[in-house]
Formats: C-alpha cells, structure tokens, sequence
C-alpha cells in the first residue's frame, strides 16, 4: 500500500515521501545493472520516491530521489532505467562535490568583482569622475551575472556529461537508449505547446533538442538500440503505473491509462485498487482473489488482499494474506512485516501482540528509518504494558520522522524507567543527545 510520510532525512525539506513495497523493489531492480556497470554497487545508494506529478529525478549525497509523476508517465521501464542511469552518471561522476567547488569559485568570482567595482566608484567619486564610478557601477552588478552564467555553464556541461555515463552504463547492460531519447522528447514537446521562449544559457540544464542532437547518433549505433524490456517487466512497470495513477489521481485514473486494453492485468489491478479506496470491499475483495489466481505467487496481489480485509475490520484474515506477502516476497521488504504486525496488533490478544513486536522489530532491522513502523511498535509495547519500551519506539518514531523535540521527551521518559547502561536507556540517551539541526533562514 502506498503511504506518503516524511522520514528523517527529508522532514526538514518537507518532502512528501512515498514508501511502497512493490514500488520500491522495481526500481531497485531497474537501478541494480546499472549501479553495477557505474561502480555503485557498493556504494550504499538509497532511492528515495517522492509524491509528485511533475516528471523529474534529482541526487543529493548518497541519495537518488524519484517522482511518482515520472514513473507514472513513462510508458516502459526502459524511460525510467535511462533516468536512473542519467543521475548514477552524476553520482559516479562526483559532480555534486565538484558543483560545491564551483558554487565557491563562483561566490569568490562575484565578491571580487564587487569589491573591484566598489573601488572603482571609489575611485570616481574621489577623481570627480562620473564616468568611472558608472564603470564601477557596472563592473559591480557584472560580476556577478558573470559568475552566475560560468556556473550554469557548467551545470550544462556536467548534465552533457552525465547523458553519456548513462548510455555508456546501458551499452554495458545490453540495454537501449531508445528511452532517454523519448523522454528528452517529451521535454521538447512540453516546452514547444508551452509558448515559452528560453534563454540557452539562462538555464542549468542543455535544451533538450540539443540533448537529443547531441546523443541521438551516439544511441542508435548501439547494437542494443532496438532491445525492448521483458514482457515481465513491462508488466510490473504497468502494474506500478496503474498503482501510483488510482493512489495520487482517483478512482478512474488507471482506466485512462490504459483504456487501450481494459482487460489486461494493469487494469484489473487498478480497478481492484480503486475499489478496495473508492468501492464496495466485498467486491474488492472477490477482484483481488480474481488476481491472486492468475498471479498466485505475487507478494503484492497477497498485500492488497491484506489491505482490504483490515479495511474490513477482518484482522486475524489480513494477518494471514500479510504472512503469505511477506512469505512470497524475494526482498524481504520492512514494509510488508510491518503491515503484518499491524495486522496482529488489531488481532488484539496477547499471544499475537507479542508475535507483533517480534515481525515489527525485525522489519525496523532492515528498513530502520520508517517511522510508521515505530509507531505500531510503541501501539504494541504499550497493549502488552511494557511502557519503557512502547516511549523509547515512540521517541524513535519521532526522531525518524524529524520531530526532534518530542523525540527527545519521549526518551527521557523511557531513560527514566530502564537500567543505566541497557540497550534501551543507550539509545534514549543517543536520542537525547543528538543536536537538532538549525534551520536554514
């Protein structure tokens, strides 16, 4: 199930975070070649997906953010592997440690040119002359215009740069460019029906007809040119799509989508979706059993079916189609594990409480920053009356969902009731210690 959350690293920039299961294990699995051919792989990159509409993907340190919106509208995972491969070119390139290195220079650039200028006036003033204090004037304001377009310049030229790491990264995993080229396409096309007349050098990344120029012969005298995804692949990429359309556009929004083939699984998956969030549960519930005979083995089909009979307040039934998720699922996903324990705590008896802390806590080993998680744990902990432990997984809730202050209450009060130097009052005090990071004015 798709929830939009704020962790950690992210609450201070407000971003609307998305965490998914199925979601997350395809693009993991776009980006694994790839990462691979760019020297990534044991680079310890996060991808981080985030709730919204407009087709984009950035990287900050370690971490490579993508859009709903741009995994929505691509139309093959090959669009979307091209994206991936594009910001692995940026990271395997350091080119955000070398933008800091130019951020500087540039900084440097416009305060000479600033102080040269207010010499300059200086000077005119001191002469008389009108002239040279205009100069001045001039050279002041100059700067650092000047110092802005050498900085976008090389934004332009790292973007180049990256364009070719990712055709070189795809060349070495047997797979097309067909898909950045469609995607350069489209940026082409939406700035064409926009009227919008652009300053070349006003912008941080090439024109997107000079992108495609630019990349188009090197693409197409690949061997791999004409390689299409899997059909498994496109099937999963539809069923994803159709996933994030009913999630973030309503109920009809996967019918549109594919209204050229209405019959086929994306579709089916959508409407099962919109019913399950819009519909009749019986009906949502008969849709994905539907689904889960044609597909027995996907840990997603199992995971929707959980949904709907929580919905359905049939707790001890949803916790047994969240074990078979979590049962068939090849990543191991925190998320499905912690749906699980949800599931259980509903459940309400002890035998099955317990059974919740042990699923909760073992998903929150591999998926450590999921604040839901920590919040079901402290629900549990606290159903079972071992209150240390429900305020110390409340505290962590708050700490990984940015919520400093409230992290640090909650510790002290855990801390307060454990033995000094148990596991348990450790982390409280790390919680308690940690410095709060200054807002940015």
């Amino acid at each position: 199930m798709m929830i939009v959350a704020s962790a950690q690293a992210y609450a201070q920039a407000n971003l609307p975070v998305v965490r998914d299961a199925e979601i997350e294990a395809l693009v993991r699995d776009y980006a694994r070649p790839i990462f691979k051919a760019a020297g990534l792989s044991k680079s310890g990159i996060d991808i981080i997906l985030i709730n919204d509409t407009s087709f984009n993907a950035f990287v900050a340190g370690r971490r490579m953010f993508i859009n709903t919106g741009a995994l929505m509208q691509a139309e093959t995972p090959n669009e979307i592997i091209g994206v991936i491969a594009h910001e692995a070119g940026h990271l395997a390139g350091g080119h955000q440690e070398r933008l800091r290195d130019q951020l500087a220079r540039a900084q440097t650039m416009a305060i000479v040119a600033g102080l040269l200028g207010i010499g300059a006036i200086a000077a005119g003033a001191a002469s008389n002359s009108s002239e040279l204090a205009q100069a001045g004037g001039g050279i002041a304001m100059g700067g650092g215009e000047f110092a802005r377009r050498g900085l976008l310049g090389y934004q332009r030229s790292e973007e180049t740069t990256a364009d070719r790491s990712a055709v070189t990264y795809l060349e070495a995993t047997g797979q097309s460019a067909k898909g950045m080229l469609k995607t350069f396409g489209r940026f082409q096309n939406a700035l064409s029906l926009s009227g919008t007349r652009v300053d070349p050098y006003q912008v941080s990344h090439p024109m997107p007809r000079d992108r495609i120029a630019n990349l188009e012969t090197l693409a197409k005298s690949s061997k791999y040119y004409d390689v299409t995804d899997s059909p498994t692949l496109q099937q999963r990429h539809d069923m994803m799509r159709a996933k994030i359309a009913v999630f973030t556009q309503g109920q009809s929004a996967a019918a549109r989508l594919f209204r050229k083939d209405p019959k086929g699984i994306a579709s089916q998956y959508g409407d099962t979706i919109a019913t399950y969030l819009y519909g009749n549960l019986k009906s949502a519930q008969k849709k994905v059993d539907a689904l889960i005979k044609l597909q027995p083995k996907n840990p997603y089909f199992q995971e929707l079916r959980g949904d709907i009979l929580m919905k359905a307040n049939k707790p001890k039934e949803a916790a047994e189609a969240y074990r078979n998720a979590v049962r068939l699922d090849p990543v191991k996903s925190g998320i499905l594990r912690i749906s699980l324990g949800q599931a259980l705590i509903a459940s309400g008896d002890p035998a099955s409480l317990k059974k919740a802390v042990t699923e909760i806590s073992d998903a929150l080993e591999r998926d450590r920053e999921n604040s839901a998680g920590y919040r079901y744990l402290a629900q549990a902990y606290g159903q079972l009356g071992e209150i240390p432990q429900a305020e110390l997984a409340t505290a962590e809730g708050y700490y990984y969902s940015g919520a400093y202050q409230d992290a640090k209450i909650f510790a002290m009060r855990a801390q307060a009731k454990m033995k000094r130097g148990e596991p348990g009052w450790v982390r409280a005090q790390d919680i308690i210690n940690y410095k709060i990071p200054k807002k940015k004015s």
